[in-house]
């Protein structure tokens, strides 16, 4: 066979020729073919294409999220801080009562401190006492009992 028929084969089924005229060369071009991996996204497979530029929808949520966190914060502390007369002179008049800026964070302390004390009383309730027999021995789901100490 001469050279100008063996470059009319395919060489590959993607029908780029590999023919170098040496095989040496064409195992090197198969071997970097091989080694390339591609690891996807199985977000980007749920939708249905891949995406090849630009940040997730999670993380432009989660820092949106720690901005508007941040702005609510200044406002908040400058609403509480900041004198009414200042306020007055700047233009703001429209603002809640400065008795809200107590009343509110005091409000969810006592109520996280009472859905903890909630929460340990039912723990109690619905402990057995120490000289129950359930506190040494629990029904196993077969019927057998077995020894839980």
């Amino acid at each position: 066979m001469k050279l100008k028929e063996i470059e009319k084969w395919p060489s590959s089924p993607s029908g780029l020729s590999m023919n170098s005229g040496s095989p040496r060369r064409s195992l090197s071009f198969l071997r970097e073919r091989r080694a390339t991996v591609s690891i996807s996204d199985p977000e980007e497979k749920a939708n249905g294409f891949a995406r090849q530029h630009g940040p997730k929808p999670s993380e432009v949520y989660g820092f949106v999220g720690s901005i508007t966190t941040v702005i609510a914060t200044v406002i908040y502390l400058v609403w509480a801080y900041t004198p009414e007369p200042w306020l007055h002179s700047v233009g703001i008049t429209y603002y809640p009562n400065k008795y809200w800026a107590l009343a509110i964070p005091a409000f969810a302390m006592v109520s996280v401190v009472l859905g903890m004390v909630f929460y340990l009383g039912l723990n109690f309730m619905v402990t057995p006492p120490p000289t129950s027999y359930y506190t040494m021995f629990v029904a196993d789901t077969n019927g057998c009992s077995t020894t839980h100490l």
